[in-house]
């Protein structure tokens, strides 16, 4: 009985043997389903698919065909996959506007076609989305400004001709019924005496005014005596300089004060209504009021029957954005001697309580001062400068460059630290060479920029912390002022082996 127990157990354990080694080899050889195909389990990573222009192409087909069938959700979705594994094209921007659009988000539509833009300002969709999820959120003033920008660039587009008619209606205001009209009752004719009474009075007073005021009707009039006079009866204009969203910037003599000037002449449709046009003159006034070596100077402000213009100080040199287009990149300690004098600009225009509102390497002036003999900047066009305002929601309108506006700014909310956030796009632009949006890498969906350490050499590590704590999405969380972010720049040392050869 021992014996045949003992071959029992023997046989179970030889039985058991043989079903692992059966079941091994399968398992290890087994193949497993990755990215869609199949590899066996080695040490060779599997080769990420080619987000070629084919495969974006082929992913924004396929996207529009579910926007066609309503399927906003899952374009939302299918698109934060594909930023999330870091592919990404620049259409996904308006294709998530068209998508919220649909689900009604108007917020999310107003940024995302705001991204759109930064990236094809040439295109009229984003504007139109962004005015239709204006008008559904009763923003007529900004809904006209982008219906007006789209029809320039699209004058036949019939959704921009539906919204401006629900425009139209939504802001049309009936007439007030007439009332019945009453009998007329028979007027008694006047008197000839009574009317000759009441002439002969107002004629009395009419010379007792010109005999009391003699002397001011005789008053001979001198070169100070006000009058009305065309821009260029005083300005002869030179060349065009420049020209950017608020208008055309022209380099030009003044024959009066014997200088040079610098004349923005502001496009005709921005001042067309008599409410913006009295807004503008307002600020351009509060802005001429600025006096520091770090901020181009406003002359004055000329009003004429057709346009505005703006007449500031000419200052002679280039500006950041001509600068990197030649350049590319700056080295860091290029970059902290031209930001020092901007910062100085902003913190003294931040301590008037007036934001710039739309900082941009295209208005920071570099130029040569020759007594220091190193390069200088200026910050220049307040032209859409805002007053702030204490209480939290700043003060509130929609005004700047898109691709360098903060959150709130482009929701129509502008603080002093919305310039602390544009101040900081800047400077990365200056050490990287392009905006923190158009960086390959850049997660749309976390909002989180590539480090600008890792795409330029010479940058310190440091500055990467002090760009993620300025261009936090929440105003609070960011640094709250202009002294604060320089502090902090300003103790950033420059690497020692920091190359100044920059053209490349």
């Amino acid at each position: 009985m021992y014996m045949y127990c003992k071959k029992l157990v023997l046989f179970v354990a030889i039985f058991l043997l043989g079903v692992a080694g059966y079941a091994a080899p399968e398992n290890a050889s087994s193949p497993l389903l990755v990215g869609g195909n199949f590899s066996a389990q080695t040490n060779t990573a599997t080769p990420r698919p080619v987000f070629d222009r084919d495969a974006r192409n082929a992913e924004v087909a396929s996207l529009n065909s579910q926007l066609r069938n309503r399927q906003f959700s899952e374009v939302i979705t299918r698109i934060n996959q594909l930023t999330a594994q870091n592919f990404r094209d620049n259409r996904f921007y308006l294709l998530l506007a068209i998508a919220y659009d649909g689900l009604g988000k108007y917020d999310d539509v107003i940024y995302s076609a705001g991204q759109a833009m930064a990236v094809a300002p040439q295109d009229p969709r984003p504007y139109l989305l962004r005015a239709g999820a204006y008008l559904q959120q009763g923003q007529y003033e900004r809904c006209q400004l982008d219906l007006d920008m789209a029809l320039r660039l699209n004058p036949s587009s019939r959704l921009a001709q539906r919204i401006q008619a629900e425009l139209n209606e939504k802001t049309f205001v009936p007439k007030q019924p007439q009332r019945t009209q009453k009998q007329p009752v028979p007027q008694q004719r006047t008197s000839i005496w009574l009317v000759l009474y009441f002439a002969a009075v107002l004629i009395a007073i009419l010379l007792f005014v010109y005999w009391r005021y003699e002397d001011v009707f005789r008053r001979p009039k001198n070169s100070f005596a006000r009058r009305e006079v065309e821009v260029k009866e005083q300005y002869d204009f030179i060349r065009q300089i420049g020209e950017g969203g608020m208008g055309k910037v022209y380099e030009a003599y003044d024959k009066v004060l014997k200088r040079k000037v610098a004349i923005k002449r502001v496009r005709p449709e921005l001042v067309r209504s008599s409410y913006v046009r009295e807004q503008f003159l307002a600020e351009a006034r509060m802005v001429a009021l600025l006096r520091h070596p770090c901020i181009v100077e406003i002359y004055t402000v000329i009003e004429s029957e057709s346009s505005l213009y703006l007449v500031f100080e000419y200052v002679d040199g280039q500006t950041l954005e001509t600068r990197l287009d030649i350049d590319g990149r700056l080295p860091f300690s290029k970059v902290k001697q031209i930001f020092d004098y901007v910062c100085r600009g902003l913190q003294y225009a931040h301590s008037q309580d007036i934001i710039h509102c739309d900082l941009k390497p295209g208005n920071i002036m570099i130029y040569w001062d020759e007594k220091a003999k190193q390069d200088k900047a200026k910050v220049m066009d307040f032209g859409v400068a805002k007053r702030a305002i204490d209480h939290d929601t700043g003060a509130r309108t929609v005004a700047g460059t898109p691709a360098y506006m903060a959150p709130e700014q482009q929701k129509g909310f502008m603080r002093k630290q919305s310039d602390v956030y544009s101040l900081a796009l800047c400077l990365y632009e200056a050490l990287v060479g392009q905006v923190p949006w158009a960086v390959k890498g850049f997660d749309i969906a976390r909002k989180q920029i590539v480090p600008a350490s890792q795409l330029a050499p010479h940058v310190p590590p440091q500055v990467d912390a002090l760009l993620a704590q300025a261009l936090k999405e929440d105003p609070k969380e960011r640094i709250q002022s202009i002294e604060e972010f320089w502090k902090r720049l300003e103790a950033i040392e420059p690497l020692p082996d920091e190359f100044e050869q920059t053209h490349y």
